[in-house]
């Protein structure tokens, strides 16, 4: 074992399982933004990768709030995996698709606006890293919601939405674009 699962073992040891996926769900949108900021840096496009770091950021917050208010409307209704299961997965997943619709989105705007004066080589970098974006809020989101079921479906519609936001950004703007003007 080396000294990285040797200290990741220390540190979360005590922790339950869902605060250790999120922790490390964190560290790997922080080594994907470096992996972005890399990839993007030729471009002269570097920036990118801050403009993601805040919606990444934004992505946690909402999903943590939002996630508790599912939580208590499902508990205020006696939804659980015990009296109705069919009901509480959907409400998840619904939960899950409408986040990560909203990331790509935002994803996709971003994209747009950094590849709008680039060549297209660059483009194309710009555009392979709101992709990727997309597959890493997918991680984010499956410590919130880590069933086997919600990760083919999340996984398809963010990388799905994010090709139809990047294709009619209008959508993206029209659907969340009220949320995005907050921040």
């Amino acid at each position: 074992m080396n000294w990285l699962a040797r200290f990741i073992s220390w540190y979360t040891k005590d922790l339950p399982e869902e605060v250790t996926d999120m922790i490390l769900a964190q560290f790997l949108i922080l080594v994907y933004l470096g992996f972005f900021a890399l990839l993007l840096w030729p471009t002269g496009k570097a920036a990118m990768a801050l403009s993601l770091a805040k919606g990444y950021y934004i992505l946690w917050v909402a999903t943590y709030l939002t996630a508790v208010a599912l939580y208590l409307v499902q508990r205020a209704l006696k939804v659980d995996t015990d009296n109705h299961f069919d009901a509480f997965v959907i409400s998840n997943l619904a939960h899950s698709v409408l986040m990560l619709a909203g990331w790509s989105a935002f994803a996709a705007l971003t994209v747009q606006r950094f590849a709008a004066d680039a060549s297209i080589w660059s483009a194309a970098v710009i555009y392979l890293v709101g992709f990727l974006s997309s597959y890493v809020s997918c991680l984010a989101l499956f410590s919130f919601y880590p069933g086997q079921i919600y990760k083919p479906i999340s996984l398809c519609s963010a990388l799905i939405t994010f090709v139809l936001f990047a294709v009619w950004p209008a959508a993206g703007g029209w659907m969340y674009g009220w949320f995005f003007n907050l921040f």
